[in-house]
């Protein structure tokens, strides 16, 4: 009995009945069945077309014992401390669609997990062997953190963090160009008219990302002849509860300012609602920026001015980052571009209606 094209009807039908229905090698077949880059889209669409007429279905198990895989990438979150009880930085969480897309276009199952920073996570991965590669996302204090890499990589382990992109890295990387967003953000505020401009983030080695975005501010203001003041910075994590503590700590300080800028989101939402609970307004008084544009960046009141990373771009390269070394394919740590959303937070120029009025007492009152 004869099916489509000629092909013997069977009781399964194989990756070579494709092969001969579409005209192309198995191997072809293969590596498009995979979404292996390398086929071209015309020759994807082509084998997929005549996998569907054949009504073939990938037998993942066998796959998996032949290649010694098991056709999954594990997607590990670590908790944070959010207002609501998801416990997972919304940053993060607007990358969840671009990392689910990809690893579906490559032909990867993707296991979802949360983990507690606490656990010794690292160990209970490597031993049970759920996936074939990890992307990690957030990891709490690098230094801390970074033993547990360095061991999961000793140990064979594919993986791919995003955050810091550094020489001493324990494994691939992928993250924002934190030094020049920081500068970015300083440069406006610079622009607006202010000269005191705060920094609220852990700006140590504990906190790499942060600390890029510190040195950008600093070297923004040293290119104006302006010398960072150490009073002006404030650790903070990244929580909207860190944010108001930082910002009522450098309001107990009694320095001069007419600034913030917020290693995060959260913590400039959090720092917003610390100045308006003694009646600062934000921008007339101080101006407030941010980093990561989460979505509820633009609808807090004021709208917060922000660096924005392109979560669709890092999702999709996460995914190609950890494909390529799964499959021992030469991959490097990648920078991602970014780029200032101006709203309404940062206009204090704007807002005052003054480009060249006077600080008061406080820096805060003019």
């Amino acid at each position: 009995m004869q099916g489509p094209a000629g092909v013997r009807s069977k009781k399964r039908i194989t990756s070579f009945d494709i092969a001969q229905f579409a005209g192309v090698s198995q191997a072809t077949v293969s590596r498009a069945l995979r979404g292996n880059p390398e086929v071209s889209e015309q020759t994807r669409q082509r084998v997929a077309a005549a996998a569907a007429a054949l009504h073939y279905t990938v037998d993942k198990n066998a796959s998996g014992l032949r290649g010694n895989s098991t056709g999954t990438l594990a997607l590990l979150f670590f908790e944070d401390p959010t207002p609501d009880d998801s416990h997972i930085n919304p940053f993060f969480l607007s990358m969840l669609g671009s990392i689910t897309r990809s690893s579906a276009r490559y032909g990867y199952d993707l296991l979802i997990s949360f983990q507690e920073l606490g656990r010794d996570w690292h160990a209970d991965f490597a031993e049970s062997k759920k996936a074939d590669g990890i992307i990690l996302l957030g990891y709490g204090d690098y230094l801390a953190q970074t033993p547990r890499l360095q061991k999961l990589r000793a140990q064979g382990t594919r993986l791919v963090s995003w955050g810091a992109v550094r020489a001493d890295q324990p494994c691939v990387a992928v993250g924002c160009d934190n030094f020049h967003g920081g500068r970015s953000v300083a440069e406006h505020l610079l622009d607006q008219g202010c000269r005191r401009i705060a920094f609220l983030g852990d700006a140590s080695h504990h906190f790499p990302e942060f600390q890029e975005r510190y040195r950008g501010h600093q070297q923004a203001l040293h290119a104006h002849g302006i010398a960072a003041d150490d009073v002006l910075q404030v650790d903070a994590e990244s929580s909207q509860s860190s944010g108001q503590q930082a910002a009522e700590t450098l309001l107990a300080r009694g320095t001069k300012f007419d600034a913030i800028f917020a290693a995060s989101d959260l913590i400039a939402i959090g720092a917003m609602g610390a100045l308006s609970a003694r009646g600062i307004r934000v921008p007339d008084d101080v101006a407030v920026a941010g980093f990561d544009d989460i979505p509820m960046a633009g609808f807090v009141n004021p709208p917060l001015t922000t660096v924005v990373q392109d979560t669709q771009l890092a999702g999709a390269t996460l995914v190609e980052s950890l494909v390529r070394l799964i499959r021992n394919e030469p991959i490097e740590s990648t920078i991602l571009p970014m780029h200032l959303m101006v709203r309404r937070s940062s206009l204090w120029r704007q807002a005052s209606g003054a480009p060249d009025r006077r600080r008061g007492r406080t820096g805060i009152r003019r």
